[in-house]
């Protein structure tokens, strides 16, 4: 888990700052125990975050926020590539049919070359191989959230 006293003041969000105001990540992973990595730290960061189990959750959790209008957006999507149901790339293939604009990072323990380029392919912010630090990806995500893009 990275300490955040080595992440940049940039990828920091207060997380003194009610849920409403903090950023809010949905993180999609089957495993329990990576997902609660990501969300303990994320939330450690000052994330608001939702956590999925499969594709077909994550997916109900996007359609459900785009029916409940701004409040209920999500910064960014944190999403396994492998998943039951739906994979990462199977939602990213639906979200871009439907011009969903929220940007989504993959992870996956499977990074062969193919990988990287489907999710390239699909615009992916990033596709991470597993394992990962924690500092990336927390550094992607404050640079999106600051606007800042990759």
């Amino acid at each position: 888990m990275t300490n955040s006293s080595t992440v940049t003041d940039e990828t920091m969000v207060p997380s003194t700052a009610p849920a409403s105001q903090r950023p809010r990540i949905l993180v999609a992973e089957d495993s329990y125990e990576m997902r609660r990595l990501i969300a303990t730290t994320l939330d450690a960061q000052g994330y608001d975050v939702v956590e999925a189990r499969d594709g077909m959750e994550l997916l109900d959790l996007i359609e459900a926020s785009a029916t409940h209008g701004s409040v209920e957006r999500y910064a960014a999507v944190i999403s396994d590539v492998r998943m039951p149901w739906l994979s990462g790339m199977d939602v990213m293939a639906i979200l871009n049919a439907a011009s969903w604009p929220t940007p989504m990072i993959l992870i996956t323990a499977f990074g062969d070359d193919e990988t990287h380029a489907e999710g390239n392919e699909l615009g992916a912010i990033a596709v991470l191989d597993k394992p990962f630090e924690m500092e990336e990806l927390t550094t992607i995500l404050g640079r999106l959230v600051a606007g800042g893009g990759m």
